[in-house]
């Protein structure tokens, strides 16, 4: 398995240069007392030695040795519970977390590109934690303050985990089917009953608690969505000093044999009479668990990113290696009897093309983290409001797209090995398992792009679109702005293909479900573009003080123009043939 170095060069350049992260941090009062630009950068290096050193060597073997059930005690690969301890001691699970209940504050601006380097170095090991990460954050944005004083500590500092709770045999997008039963009892509590699963994290050997956070229905609760309540049930019961009593009726039936992420224990989780106690309102539990959905969709995002990048790295440094033909252009390497096979066009379409999507993904991922941010930190409403529009915009879009542009990437570094690509000892096979679930859990990839378009363009209008696209405009109204006349067609062609749409949608129920995936896709592109342009301005500015680096930028920049931007007119092409031609089949003829 080669090895991962964190890319830390391009993860600084995406926060300090595109973004200059450092000042928005020392405007916003709570960041400011934290984080400037010297804490940042000695995060980020700590975080490379955890994800490269601890993490990464126990990825393939993890994957070799998988999570183990036996009479309902799952057990992890060997080295997990040992590298997990060593994690927890310097404060990762809780980086982003509330400083009033331990947590350490941190941007999410940062937060994602610690959450890069941990789904590159190892997707198994980072999803026990990254569960963990949005339990909390659903359990502070919403349970009691008993609750949180009780719970959140102990997440944070890592001795606890976190699990979500959704998915049912019967019930998995359309969760209003839910069976799991809420039976309020007369200490204020609720006996939970109902089979999960799915359940990532659900139960492990790595801490001494797992909070599970479980949507069930109260008696007389209303059908469908609508009738859905959150509740936290802890695997031990904790006594009212915090300490853990008696084990609760909480239990892991099996767990799964899977593609990919073989390390990460995916349970059925059995829950019988269970003690749990509720978080928010009775009857609006889905509405509280999208605090949690939402930051996982993110970070399963960014699994995407992660993957990609390791494979990329793995197929660099392969095709500097492996010699294969000579040049089209003549010998290259004169005293071998052949060429790397990096001097190939085909070669370096496939680097590029994986290049110039993971950098685009990585400045797309520190997008949203800066609007979190915004959302969360900020003292101006207007701000606030706008930050939180984009927020709910664009996280179907990194959730979906940085996951297909990763499974493709992944792909193409397999594909860059060839025959040994599919051999397990060089890694790139398993990297293709690993991301594939990515398109799948925590909502579907279809899901998403229903999301995109259906609830956040079609239901406001397009107001929130708007938002963005203005954004856009305007860095590409600016007269040095690269690539600005490929730009604004670009993202003339989405706001047209989007007027279009709202125009079609209000005729006939099909076609936003038509047109979602391939709009999501042009999207993304369109979105990619204007962070490559942002990218390109700061390379063309800065490009004397190191030529390889930012030249790099910028013929990647020239790579994504000319040979990736372009699919856009055909994903324009294929929506605007509507629904049609998807009914032209009756159901028995497939």
């Amino acid at each position: 398995m080669p090895e991962y170095n964190a890319p830390l060069r391009d993860l600084r350049f995406v926060l300090h240069e595109v973004f200059d992260a450092p000042s928005l941090w020392a405007r916003l009062p709570a960041l400011a007392e934290r984080v400037d630009s010297d804490t940042a950068d000695a995060i980020l290096e700590e975080a490379a030695k955890v994800a490269g050193q601890l993490i990464a060597p126990l990825n393939r073997s993890g994957d070799e040795e998988g999570a183990q059930w036996h009479a309902g005690v799952v057990s992890t690969p060997t080295g997990f519970k040992e590298a997990y301890g060593t994690y927890i001691e310097g404060g990762w699970v809780g980086l982003s977390g509330n400083p009033d209940f331990g947590g350490l504050g941190m941007p999410k601006m940062l937060a994602v590109q610690f959450e890069e380097m941990l789904y590159a170095a190892n997707s198994s090991f980072a999803l026990y934690s990254a569960l963990s990460s949005g339990a909390c954050l659903a359990i502070d944005a919403h349970a009691s303050a008993d609750l949180k004083q009780t719970y959140l500590p102990p997440m944070y500092e890592g001795r606890w985990a976190g699990s979500m709770c959704l998915t049912e045999p019967q019930a998995g997008t359309d969760l209003g089917i839910i069976r799991t039963k809420a039976e309020p009892q007369a200490d204020g509590s609720y006996r939970i009953t109902g089979t999960k699963i799915f359940i990532t994290g659900g139960e492990q050997d790595l801490t001494e608690n797992i909070i599970h956070l479980v949507l069930a229905k109260l008696p007389d609760a209303p059908a469908g969505p609508k009738g859905i309540s959150l509740f936290l049930v802890p695997k031990v019961m904790v006594s009212a000093d915090g300490s853990l009593g008696e084990p609760n009726a909480v239990s892991c039936g099996s767990i799964e044999h899977k593609m990919g992420i073989k390390a990460s224990a995916t349970c059925v989780m059995n829950f019988d009479g269970a003690s749990g106690w509720l978080i928010g309102e009775a009857n609006k539990g889905l509405a509280a668990m999208f605090t949690m959905m939402n930051y996982e969709r993110l970070s399963i995002g960014i699994q995407g990113i992660g993957c990609a990048d390791a494979s990329y790295q793995a197929a660099v440094a392969y095709a500097r290696e492996r010699i294969q033909s000579r040049a089209p252009a003549g010998p290259v390497a004169q005293d071998k009897v052949a060429d790397p096979i990096i001097h190939h066009p085909d070669v370096r379409r496939m680097l590029l093309s994986m290049k110039a999507m993971t950098e685009g993904g990585r400045a797309f991922a520190c997008y949203v983290g800066q609007q979190l941010d915004l959302a969360k930190y900020t003292d101006d409403s207007d701000e606030r409001q706008r930050a939180e529009a984009l927020v709910a915009l664009l996280t179907p879009v990194a959730k979906a797209f940085f996951t297909d542009t990763g499974l493709d990437s992944c792909v193409l570094g397999q594909q860059v090995f060839g025959g040994h690509g599919y051999i397990r000892e060089w890694g790139q096979e398993q990297l293709v398992r690993d991301v594939r679930i990515a398109q799948i859990y925590e909502g579907t990839n279809g899901i998403q792009a229903l999301d995109l378009l259906g609830r956040k363009v079609v239901a406001n209008g397009g107001a929130a679109l708007k938002l963005f696209c203005a954004e856009v405009r305007a860095f590409a109204s600016q007269p040095a702005a690269p690539y600005s006349a490929e730009l604004l067609e670009a993202l003339r062609r989405l706001e047209g293909t989007s007027e279009w749409l709202l125009a079609q949608a209000s005729r006939s129920p099909n076609e936003v479900g038509a047109a979602s995936v391939e709009y999501l896709q042009l999207f993304g592109h369109v979105a990619y573009a204007w962070l490559w342009a942002r990218m390109a301005a700061v390379a063309e500015a800065r490009q004397a003080e190191d030529e390889a680096f930012y030249g790099a930028k910028r013929a990647t920049a020239e790579f994504f123009f000319r040979r990736l931007l372009p699919r856009t007119l055909a994903l324009e092409a294929s929506i605007r043939t509507g629904a049609e031609p998807l009914f032209g089949l009756s159901s028995e003829q497939f």
